[in-house]
């Protein structure tokens, strides 16, 4: 039985607005997961942090009722075992395109002989070696989600969805938006389109599905009217810059 709120959360397919942190800073993510939503996701893919501040970003958000994700910069092996060894639990794997992507990125979460993960005796994961029984019971607390970001990757679904050890699939509105000529403009009909059919193979797979969709409006509309579980209702950048501009705006 997961101890891991997130990962039960999602497979009882409830709705899990969260925020997205792109700002680096542990602080942030303290002041985040205190605003009582399920997840935050820190996000190294499009930010400049590095490894060695993920430990105080899962101590800051230590004591709330929010779940840290991690996304790595890239989906690979090295920085995988590196994260997981620090307390990295939840993990989003950026441009997956295959159910071999999705089975390869599970098999570095996996130790002998279910993947390719290295041991290491006394790591912060296993509370420095005295956790016990991590190495029995690591994969019920952990969360994979894969995220799909180009038409060839939603066709590929179905094949993803089966791939055991895949939690979640999240929709990258942007990429995916590029991907079909329309780069900055994810509301395009046939984007539109693409993100519906998306969901629906996600759902007819028996998995959550995921997307960012900012604001109150976007988010609703997709945790409410679509149907998605999994929604990164805002992030920080957005939030001060859109914030900062208001209201400046308003008294200047």
């Amino acid at each position: 039985m997961t101890r891991n709120p997130l990962k039960a959360a999602l497979k009882e397919r409830r709705k899990l607005p969260g925020l997205w942190l792109s700002l680096c800073s542990p602080t942030v993510t303290e002041i985040a997961s205190g605003a009582g939503t399920d997840w935050v996701l820190v996000d190294m893919e499009h930010a400049p942090g590095d490894l060695s501040q993920i430990a105080d970003h899962l101590r800051a958000a230590h004591g709330s009722n929010a779940e840290v994700i991690v996304r790595p910069p890239f989906s690979e092996q090295v920085m995988i075992k590196r994260l997981l060894d620090i307390g990295t639990r939840n993990l989003m794997f950026p441009m997956i395109q295959t159910a071999e992507d999705a089975r390869q990125a599970v098999s570095w979460t996996r130790y002998p002989p279910h993947g390719i993960r290295g041991i290491a005796a006394s790591v912060r994961a296993n509370r420095y070696g005295r956790q016990a029984d991590y190495l029995k019971t690591y994969t019920e607390d952990m969360t994979i989600i894969v995220q799909v970001e180009t038409p060839e990757a939603i066709a590929n679904i179905p094949e993803i969805a089966a791939v055991d050890g895949v939690d979640c699939i999240f929709v990258g509105p942007g990429d995916l938006a590029a991907s079909m000529g329309h780069a900055g403009n994810g509301s395009a009909p046939e984007v539109r389109a693409k993100i519906i059919e998306a969901l629906k193979l996600i759902h007819e797979a028996g998995l959550p599905a995921g997307i960012l969709g900012y604001g109150e409006e976007t988010a609703r509309g997709y945790l409410e009217n679509d149907g998605f579980e999994f929604v990164a209702i805002a992030g920080d950048t957005w939030l001060l810059a859109r914030h900062m501009d208001a209201i400046v705006h308003a008294l200047k």
